[in-house]
């Protein structure tokens, strides 16, 4: 059996974001990040924060702010 990580944690995705552990937690308390929680433990598909970061980026691009 191949060992790839399938998942990150709150920590990883945070570092990958630039944010804050406080902020990503934040994110996961209210739904913006898709996670799974494991008991105590709160990982972060790979596959889906993949397609979390695909959807805000095309997001962004459809929506510009108004300046």
């Amino acid at each position: 059996m191949e060992n790839t990580k399938q998942v990150y944690t709150v920590s990883e995705v945070a570092k990958i974001l630039g944010v804050s552990r406080g902020t990503a937690y934040e994110c996961v308390r209210t739904g913006e990040l898709p996670h799974i929680k494991l008991g105590r433990r709160i990982v972060v598909p790979i596959a889906a924060f993949e397609k979390f970061l695909a959807q805000v980026s095309i997001g962004s691009e459809t929506n510009p702010e108004k300046e």
